[in-house]
């Protein structure tokens, strides 16, 4: 399995992001897909999930209103609109898969057997 992540740049407070995740290398049926972010001298952070099958999402408190996970099967590719960003969702970003995660285990990090290159995203203030 391979992902590859893409999107990141440098924005202002309150703009928009798109990140990609493109997946490749078998198929995805049962698979939760999830994206996760890092800032410098913190620990890996869960942003959002989602479950291949049947769409099930779930999000971080921090991001719920502004971030939206979407999942094109077409393409195979996670995407996270982050609207309305802000200075502290500065981070890399990177997204994970692995097969079949339960629901309560898509915001776990630990929980994930595939993990992107990460993309790294700042908002100034």
């Amino acid at each position: 399995v391979q992902l590859q992540a893409s999107g990141g740049g440098l924005v202002q407070t309150g703009d928009s992001l798109r990140l990609s995740c493109a997946a490749s290398g078998r198929t995805f049926s049962g698979y939760g897909l999830g994206w996760f972010r890092q800032a410098p001298g913190k620990e890996r952070e869960f942003v959002a999930a989602i479950r291949w099958s049947g769409g099930t999402t779930v999000y971080s408190d921090s991001v719920k209103g502004r971030f939206t996970i979407s999942l094109d099967k077409a393409k195979s590719t996670v995407y996270l609109q982050m609207n309305s960003l802000e200075p502290e969702d500065t981070a890399v970003y990177y997204c994970a898969a692995s097969p079949r995660l339960i629901y309560s285990s898509l915001g776990v990090p630990s929980s994930y057997e595939y993990w992107g290159q990460g993309t790294q995203v700042t908002v100034s203030s």
